[in-house]
């Protein structure tokens, strides 16, 4: 169970604090006009923020705050690792969802979500990835991908629509004995993108293929990056998204993120 599960399951009058968050979520939509992402350490003291963290961990012992910091809208906003929630500043109400910014419709959790687990996309080892370019490959993308990934495999039909991509391919075989042995000889064979295609897109399985693949380190640079499912897609901005998407998404952040790295 995550931190926002336990810290749900863990406060008395659960029933009262659904009815006051979902009342906090309707007041705050009357409101909300602000930036998606907001600087977290301007206009307010940072002692506050502090006493608001020692509040909330003195409320809720056993949950430690990764940082507390204060929101546009008069709360503040707890990071538990990679989740948010939401505190006024005496800590007597919690509201755990989302903030929506009410005339953009924007979801002000996921946006601040993706700024707090962004990442330098130059930083990726990709000589542990497989180096795909269509077209002139001006634009890039990271993958984190199982080879019995159903979703996967609908992102990879996805991917056969855009063109001028450069696509690194971080083999992660997380499903069982069989996506290691897929990945190892995938790995291993002489051309990887065209077999790893064949697989993904044909469901012609690799031969097998020996060498010494990089299991461990595709494993270690996943729990650095908090990977915790496939695919995962990272964009030259550094912001990620989790899961399969369809093609208008996934062009629209392709291009939002290639003029942000121009």
């Amino acid at each position: 169970m995550g931190r926002s599960g336990r810290l749900t399951t863990g406060l008395h009058h659960a029933r009262r604090l659904t009815r006051v968050a979902a009342a906090c979520a309707l007041s705050l939509m009357g409101v909300l006009a602000a930036p998606a992402v907001w600087a977290a350490t301007t206009a307010v003291d940072g002692a506050e923020a502090e006493a608001v963290k020692q509040r909330f961990e003195a409320r809720f012992d056993g949950l430690k705050a990764t940082a507390v910091n204060p929101t546009p809208y008069g709360l503040y906003e707890v990071q538990l690792d990679d989740e948010l929630v939401y505190v006024d500043p005496e800590v007597n109400f919690v509201l755990n969802g989302s903030l929506i910014d009410a005339k953009t419709r924007e979801d002000v959790t996921r946006a601040r979500k993706e700024a707090l687990s962004a990442i330098d996309f130059s930083d990726l080892p990709t000589e542990l990835s497989i180096r795909q370019v269509k077209g002139d490959g001006s634009r890039q993308v990271a993958i984190f991908e199982d080879p019995n990934c159903g979703y996967c495999k609908a992102l990879r039909k996805t991917l056969e629509e855009v063109d001028n991509l450069t696509i690194h391919t971080f083999l992660l075989p997380i499903l069982g004995p069989d996506s290691v042995t897929k990945a190892t000889n995938v790995w291993c064979a002489k051309d990887q993108g065209k077999v790893w295609d064949e697989w993904m897109l044909k469901g012609r399985t690799p031969a097998q293929a020996s060498c010494d693949a990089p299991l461990q380190d595709w494993t270690a640079l996943a729990r650095t990056l908090n990977i915790r499912g496939t695919p995962a897609v990272f964009f030259e901005d550094g912001t990620r998204v989790a899961g399969a998407m369809p093609l208008d998404m996934f062009n629209s952040r392709l291009e939002r993120a290639s003029q942000a790295a121009q």
